[in-house]
């Protein structure tokens, strides 16, 4: 399966730092749940958490389908 050109290290650290606000799945092209994430505040921070394990294990995935990977 084909990777993703979004970067991995851009991808964790928008996650680490601006994760309440969704920010990384605005860059990955996940406008919809990006929207979710901001309003929520990251679920409560527990969407963010989630999201950070699965980008820095690299099952993170685009808006296409293709994993985020190093």
């Amino acid at each position: 399966m084909e990777n993703s050109p979004k970067s991995y290290v851009a991808t964790i650290l928008l996650c680490f730092f601006l994760g309440t606000l969704g920010i990384h799945r605005f860059y990955v092209g996940k406008v919809g749940t990006g929207i979710l994430m901001l309003l929520t505040a990251g679920g409560l921070g527990i969407w963010q958490i989630i999201d950070f394990v699965i980008a820095v294990v690299g099952h993170f995935k685009d808006k296409r389908g293709r994993y985020i990977k190093p």
